[in-house]
Protein backbone atom coordinates (compact mmCIF):
# COMPACT_ATOMS: atom_id res chain seq x y z
CA UNK A 1 0.00 0.00 0.00
CA UNK A 2 1.15 3.72 -0.90
CA UNK A 3 1.88 6.18 2.17
CA UNK A 4 -0.06 9.02 2.12
CA UNK A 5 3.02 10.72 3.48
CA UNK A 6 6.64 11.82 1.78
CA UNK A 7 8.31 8.99 0.55
CA UNK A 8 11.73 9.31 2.35
CA UNK A 9 15.07 7.41 1.14
CA UNK A 10 17.79 7.24 3.51
CA UNK A 11 21.24 6.29 2.49
CA UNK A 12 22.96 4.52 5.52
CA UNK A 13 20.05 4.56 7.62
CA UNK A 14 20.72 1.27 9.58
CA UNK A 15 22.78 3.42 12.67
CA UNK A 16 24.05 6.47 13.92
CA UNK A 17 22.82 9.53 12.65
CA UNK A 18 20.41 7.80 9.33
CA UNK A 19 19.02 5.75 12.11
CA UNK A 20 18.09 8.73 14.05
CA UNK A 21 16.95 10.59 10.79
CA UNK A 22 14.73 7.78 9.93
CA UNK A 23 13.01 7.64 13.03
CA UNK A 24 12.60 11.34 13.28
CA UNK A 25 10.71 11.52 9.44
CA UNK A 26 9.19 7.97 10.26
CA UNK A 27 6.96 9.77 13.47
CA UNK A 28 6.33 12.57 11.60
CA UNK A 29 4.31 10.21 8.89
CA UNK A 30 6.93 9.71 6.15
CA UNK A 31 7.63 6.39 4.89
CA UNK A 32 11.06 6.19 5.14
CA UNK A 33 13.89 3.61 3.30
CA UNK A 34 16.91 3.08 4.28
CA UNK A 35 19.23 2.23 1.86
CA UNK A 36 22.50 0.10 3.22
CA UNK A 37 24.51 -2.62 3.15
CA UNK A 38 23.70 -4.37 6.63
CA UNK A 39 20.60 -3.32 7.87
CA UNK A 40 16.72 -4.82 8.62
CA UNK A 41 13.48 -3.67 7.78
CA UNK A 42 12.34 -1.85 11.66
CA UNK A 43 8.96 -0.04 12.87
CA UNK A 44 10.93 3.14 10.91
CA UNK A 45 12.57 2.03 7.94
CA UNK A 46 12.20 -0.09 4.96
CA UNK A 47 15.68 -2.07 4.26
CA UNK A 48 16.80 -2.41 0.64
CA UNK A 49 20.39 -4.20 0.45
CA UNK A 50 22.36 -1.09 -0.90
CA UNK A 51 26.07 -0.85 -1.17
CA UNK A 52 26.66 2.86 -2.52
CA UNK A 53 29.92 1.82 -3.90
CA UNK A 54 28.29 -0.17 -6.36
CA UNK A 55 26.09 1.43 -9.30
CA UNK A 56 24.02 -1.29 -9.78
CA UNK A 57 22.64 -2.05 -6.73
CA UNK A 58 22.11 1.92 -6.49
CA UNK A 59 19.99 1.50 -9.22
CA UNK A 60 18.34 -1.09 -8.46
CA UNK A 61 17.53 0.22 -4.90
CA UNK A 62 16.27 2.91 -5.83
CA UNK A 63 14.22 1.56 -8.54
CA UNK A 64 12.66 -0.76 -6.13
CA UNK A 65 11.43 2.48 -4.25
CA UNK A 66 10.00 3.67 -7.28
CA UNK A 67 8.26 0.14 -8.33
CA UNK A 68 6.64 0.07 -4.59
CA UNK A 69 6.13 4.01 -4.33
CA UNK A 70 5.52 5.94 -7.38
CA UNK A 71 8.20 8.71 -6.27
CA UNK A 72 10.77 10.11 -4.30
CA UNK A 73 10.25 13.23 -1.88
CA UNK A 74 13.00 13.76 0.08
CA UNK A 75 16.85 11.82 -0.41
CA UNK A 76 19.16 11.67 2.22
CA UNK A 77 22.56 10.99 1.39
CA UNK A 78 24.28 10.00 4.62
CA UNK A 79 25.90 6.98 4.25
CA UNK A 80 29.75 7.37 5.18
CA UNK A 81 32.95 6.22 7.20
CA UNK A 82 36.40 7.70 8.24
CA UNK A 83 39.86 6.56 7.59
CA UNK A 84 42.70 8.46 9.80
CA UNK A 85 46.63 8.98 9.60
CA UNK A 86 48.76 10.94 7.94
CA UNK A 87 48.72 12.13 4.11
CA UNK A 88 52.26 10.71 3.86
CA UNK A 89 51.44 7.07 4.84
CA UNK A 90 48.08 6.87 4.12
CA UNK A 91 47.80 3.67 1.49
CA UNK A 92 46.11 5.01 -1.87
CA UNK A 93 43.27 2.23 -1.74
CA UNK A 94 42.37 3.66 1.68
CA UNK A 95 42.19 7.07 0.53
CA UNK A 96 39.94 5.72 -2.95
CA UNK A 97 37.68 4.20 -0.60
CA UNK A 98 36.83 7.22 1.35
CA UNK A 99 36.08 9.16 -1.45
CA UNK A 100 34.25 6.12 -3.15
CA UNK A 101 31.91 5.93 0.06
CA UNK A 102 31.30 9.99 0.98
CA UNK A 103 31.51 11.19 -2.08
CA UNK A 104 31.03 8.86 -5.44
CA UNK A 105 28.31 6.78 -3.52
CA UNK A 106 26.41 9.61 -2.77
CA UNK A 107 26.60 10.86 -6.58
CA UNK A 108 25.26 7.61 -7.02
CA UNK A 109 22.21 6.99 -5.52
CA UNK A 110 21.61 10.93 -6.35
CA UNK A 111 21.82 10.22 -10.10
CA UNK A 112 19.32 7.34 -9.71
CA UNK A 113 16.64 9.19 -7.91
CA UNK A 114 17.25 12.77 -9.98
CA UNK A 115 14.38 11.95 -12.17
CA UNK A 116 11.57 11.42 -9.76
CA UNK A 117 13.04 14.64 -7.55
CA UNK A 118 12.00 16.52 -10.50
CA UNK A 119 8.39 15.38 -10.92
CA UNK A 120 7.94 15.78 -6.73
CA UNK A 121 10.02 18.93 -6.23
CA UNK A 122 12.31 17.12 -3.43
CA UNK A 123 14.38 17.80 -1.52
CA UNK A 124 18.05 16.33 -1.71
CA UNK A 125 19.95 16.50 1.86
CA UNK A 126 23.27 15.28 2.14
CA UNK A 127 24.97 15.01 5.67
CA UNK A 128 28.52 16.76 4.96
CA UNK A 129 31.05 17.83 7.80
CA UNK A 130 32.21 20.42 10.04
CA UNK A 131 35.57 18.78 9.06
CA UNK A 132 34.50 20.13 5.27
CA UNK A 133 35.70 23.44 6.20
CA UNK A 134 37.74 22.87 8.96
CA UNK A 135 40.68 20.03 7.69
CA UNK A 136 41.58 18.51 10.21
CA UNK A 137 45.37 16.89 10.99
CA UNK A 138 45.43 12.83 10.61
CA UNK A 139 41.98 13.30 8.68
CA UNK A 140 42.85 15.20 5.89
CA UNK A 141 41.49 12.48 3.00
CA UNK A 142 37.52 12.47 5.52
CA UNK A 143 37.75 16.48 5.60
CA UNK A 144 38.74 16.77 1.72
CA UNK A 145 35.99 14.24 0.73
CA UNK A 146 33.27 16.53 2.75
CA UNK A 147 34.74 19.18 1.10
CA UNK A 148 34.14 18.02 -2.12
CA UNK A 149 30.47 17.62 -0.88
CA UNK A 150 30.29 21.02 0.11
CA UNK A 151 31.03 21.90 -3.72
CA UNK A 152 28.91 19.24 -5.44
CA UNK A 153 25.64 20.52 -2.95
CA UNK A 154 26.60 24.35 -4.74
CA UNK A 155 26.87 23.49 -8.00
CA UNK A 156 24.21 21.17 -7.54
CA UNK A 157 22.14 24.27 -6.56
CA UNK A 158 22.43 26.33 -9.50
CA UNK A 159 22.67 23.01 -11.88
CA UNK A 160 18.83 22.51 -10.85
CA UNK A 161 17.54 25.88 -10.71
CA UNK A 162 14.20 26.37 -12.10
CA UNK A 163 13.42 22.18 -11.64
CA UNK A 164 12.05 22.80 -7.80
CA UNK A 165 14.57 20.49 -6.17
CA UNK A 166 15.88 22.03 -3.32
CA UNK A 167 19.68 20.99 -1.96
CA UNK A 168 21.09 21.40 0.88
CA UNK A 169 23.92 19.90 3.33
CA UNK A 170 23.72 19.70 7.20
CA UNK A 171 27.62 20.02 8.57
CA UNK A 172 27.72 18.28 12.09
CA UNK A 173 29.76 18.71 14.45
CA UNK A 174 31.13 16.01 17.06
CA UNK A 175 27.90 13.11 17.51
CA UNK A 176 28.15 10.19 19.64
CA UNK A 177 27.67 7.72 17.21
CA UNK A 178 29.58 3.97 16.31
CA UNK A 179 30.99 6.47 13.47
CA UNK A 180 34.46 6.48 15.99
CA UNK A 181 34.53 2.96 16.43
CA UNK A 182 34.36 2.04 12.47
CA UNK A 183 37.04 4.40 11.81
CA UNK A 184 39.70 2.77 9.71
CA UNK A 185 43.35 3.48 11.14
CA UNK A 186 46.46 3.36 9.01
CA UNK A 187 49.80 2.31 10.67
CA UNK A 188 51.13 4.08 13.12
CA UNK A 189 54.54 5.57 12.53
CA UNK A 190 55.72 7.69 15.74
CA UNK A 191 58.91 8.34 14.53
CA UNK A 192 57.27 10.77 11.36
CA UNK A 193 54.53 11.78 13.63
CA UNK A 194 54.53 12.00 17.37
CA UNK A 195 51.29 13.70 17.48
CA UNK A 196 49.34 11.42 15.21
CA UNK A 197 48.29 9.03 18.05
CA UNK A 198 47.24 11.91 20.62
CA UNK A 199 45.36 13.90 17.76
CA UNK A 200 43.25 10.90 17.22
CA UNK A 201 42.79 10.15 20.54
CA UNK A 202 41.30 13.72 21.20
CA UNK A 203 39.35 13.79 18.14
CA UNK A 204 37.77 10.53 19.50
CA UNK A 205 36.94 11.64 22.95
CA UNK A 206 35.44 14.43 21.29
CA UNK A 207 32.82 12.39 19.02
CA UNK A 208 32.42 10.44 22.20
CA UNK A 209 31.11 13.09 23.98
CA UNK A 210 29.34 14.81 21.46
CA UNK A 211 26.12 15.34 20.36
CA UNK A 212 23.29 12.88 20.30
CA UNK A 213 22.07 11.98 16.82
CA UNK A 214 18.79 12.63 17.20
CA UNK A 215 19.69 16.36 16.91
CA UNK A 216 21.20 16.12 13.64
CA UNK A 217 18.08 13.98 12.69
CA UNK A 218 15.59 17.14 13.70
CA UNK A 219 17.31 19.30 11.36
CA UNK A 220 17.41 16.98 8.22
CA UNK A 221 13.49 17.08 9.13
CA UNK A 222 13.34 20.67 9.55
CA UNK A 223 14.90 21.40 6.28
CA UNK A 224 12.90 18.95 4.85
CA UNK A 225 10.00 21.15 5.23
CA UNK A 226 11.56 24.50 3.87
CA UNK A 227 10.69 25.63 0.27
CA UNK A 228 13.96 27.60 0.07
CA UNK A 229 16.69 25.67 2.66
CA UNK A 230 19.88 27.61 3.08
CA UNK A 231 23.10 25.70 1.74
CA UNK A 232 24.50 25.16 4.84
CA UNK A 233 24.01 24.59 8.33
CA UNK A 234 25.08 23.13 11.46
CA UNK A 235 23.24 22.01 14.73
CA UNK A 236 24.07 23.95 18.36
CA UNK A 237 25.83 27.50 18.79
CA UNK A 238 29.50 26.68 18.91
CA UNK A 239 29.46 24.72 15.67
CA UNK A 240 27.72 27.59 13.94
CA UNK A 241 29.84 29.84 15.04
CA UNK A 242 32.91 28.02 13.94
CA UNK A 243 31.58 27.87 9.82
CA UNK A 244 30.66 31.70 10.45
CA UNK A 245 34.44 32.57 12.11
CA UNK A 246 35.86 30.13 9.51
CA UNK A 247 34.59 32.60 6.64
CA UNK A 248 35.94 35.66 8.60
CA UNK A 249 39.26 34.77 10.20
CA UNK A 250 43.17 34.59 8.13
CA UNK A 251 43.37 31.08 6.81
CA UNK A 252 46.89 31.44 8.45
CA UNK A 253 45.42 32.21 11.66
CA UNK A 254 42.50 29.63 11.64
CA UNK A 255 44.94 26.55 10.34
CA UNK A 256 47.07 27.50 13.78
CA UNK A 257 43.90 27.48 15.63
CA UNK A 258 43.13 24.03 14.56
CA UNK A 259 46.99 22.78 15.05
CA UNK A 260 46.42 23.77 18.78
CA UNK A 261 43.79 21.49 19.01
CA UNK A 262 44.31 18.44 17.05
CA UNK A 263 47.97 18.59 16.33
Amino acid sequence: MKSNGRIVVITGASKGIGKAAAAAFSQYGDRVYDLSRRGETTENAIHIPCDVTDEAMCNAAVETVLQCEGRIDVLILNAGFGISGPIETTETDAMKKQFDVCLFGAIRVLKAALPSLRESKGHVLFTSSVAAVTPIPYQAFYSAAKAAINSVVMALRNELKGTGVRVAAVLPGDVKTDFTAMREKNPVNETLYPNEVKSVAKMEHDEQHGMPPDRIAKRFLKLSLQRNPKPFCSVGLAYSAVLILIKLLPARFANWVLGKMYA
